[in-house]
């Protein structure tokens, strides 16, 4: 079900917000001008992914340096970890996520 997560506004380039969207804690990214939403729970220890530095497509978690394609969900380091991604999309000044 697409939910409206937060205002387009409110996520500067190469940065991130926590969000809840329909009792799930999620950490959404812009990056190049388009926004992806991980799990904010690092499966490593839970750390806040949300937290975490975002560089390119790529954010490392803040507690143990865990790093995750945020387009993916890939783990950089361990190539069978996969964090859960949700679709998101832009509509009018709305940051829709799929969750």
């Amino acid at each position: 079900m697409w939910t409206s997560a937060c205002k387009v506004s409110e996520i500067e380039e190469g940065k991130s917000k926590i969000v809840t969207v329909n009792g799930k804690t999620l950490a959404l990214f812009k990056s190049g001008g388009a926004f992806y939403a991980l799990d904010n729970s690092c499966p490593h220890r839970g750390g806040p992914l949300g937290e975490g530095h975002l560089e390119g497509m790529e954010v490392t978690c803040p507690w143990h340096a865990w790093s995750f394609n945020v387009k993916t969900g890939a783990c950089e380091s361990m190539p069978d970890m996969k964090q859960k991604t949700f679709p998101t999309k832009v509509q009018k000044d709305d940051v829709l996520i799929d969750a």
